[in-house]
């Protein structure tokens, strides 16, 4: 069953790769107590992903942290390594954090996977954002596969 505005956000281990190693993060947890903009992609270093998904929020970091977001996270099913160089190339003043789905639990947990495997991806993550308010998820955008706007960051802001 997919997610919906109103639900809470499920208890799925992601990962995120540091100076100091990789942390195993609950993602409720995570979200607790904070405005998170939240977005996943099906793919590190995909052309859309990497050419006009990511850098929507990259260019919008600012005014999503002036309208009150306390953190912008990405997720993809890849894994830490992958994420963690894919946020040092396109994000290397670390305004957003890079979460690793990689076994797909937060992506099924929500109930938005596809399966890219006609491309040699195999399951992953479809591409939506979410604002997330104390784990509550207050809005909800899922693109048609193979489609790119409802989920960048403008629309975001907006829901702000």
């Amino acid at each position: 069953m997919t997610i919906s505005v109103g639900d809470k956000v499920p208890s799925a281990s992601v990962w995120n790769k540091n100076a100091d190693g990789i942390d195993k993060i609950d993602f409720a947890e995570f979200c607790a107590g904070k405005t998170v903009a939240f977005f996943a992609v099906p793919g590190a270093f995909t052309p859309t992903c990497q050419e006009q998904h990511f850098p929507s929020y990259k260019d919008n970091a600012q005014k999503l942290k002036d309208k009150g977001v306390d953190i912008i996270a990405c997720m993809s099913v890849n894994d830490p390594f992958v994420m963690k160089a894919w946020g040092d190339l396109l994000d290397p003043e670390g305004d957003i954090m890079m979460l690793a789905d990689g076994l797909g639990e937060l992506a099924n947990g929500v109930g938005l996977t596809i399966d890219a495997s006609g491309v040699g991806l195999g399951q992953r993550s479809a591409r939506f954002s979410m604002l997330i308010k104390d784990g509550v998820v207050a809005s909800l955008h899922v693109e048609e596969a193979g489609a790119y706007e409802a989920s960048a960051a403008e629309v975001l802001l907006k829901d702000l």
